[in-house]
């Protein structure tokens, strides 16, 4: 006589017993193998701290950049009240304009807190681009 074996059935269930340990270990792989990038940030380079390194600029030698809320640019020379509208783009042309005639001048950018970070930036980089040296970066109040 033939023995007829009943087949076993397989649960239903998912097996759970060693779910924290594959979750642990593709924690651990994605943390070792994530590649994080560096924020840069701006690349300015302060003066040396002393005595010697505050100095007393004249007025006429700056030239503001005024950054208002809304991103507008005003640019106003020296201890002078009038302000004349620019773009970030004209910020360039208009800083070698000032440096071929004054050699030293400061370019002040006052950027009000409510401005948006990249309109400073843009401002910033037309006045490296024109080759200043000497700038300086301020809150409007």
């Amino acid at each position: 006589m033939a023995l007829i074996r009943r087949r076993v059935k397989a649960t239903e269930g998912i097996p759970t017993a060693s779910m924290a340990d594959i979750a642990f270990l593709l924690l651990i792989f994605f943390l070792t193998t994530t590649v994080f990038d560096e924020d840069i940030g701006l690349q300015v380079v302060l003066p040396d701290p002393g005595p010697e390194a505050a100095t007393d600029i004249p007025v006429s030698n700056m030239l503001f950049f005024l950054i208002q809320p809304d991103g507008t640019l005003q640019i106003r020379r020296g201890s002078s009240s009038t302000t004349q509208p620019a773009t970030a783009r004209q910020v360039e042309p208009i800083m070698r304009q000032e440096l071929v005639r004054n050699p030293n001048v400061v370019a002040v950018i006052q950027t009000s807190p409510e401005a948006a970070y990249q309109d400073m930036i843009n401002v910033l980089d037309g006045i490296r681009s024109a080759g200043a040296t000497r700038y300086s970066i301020q809150l409007m109040d």
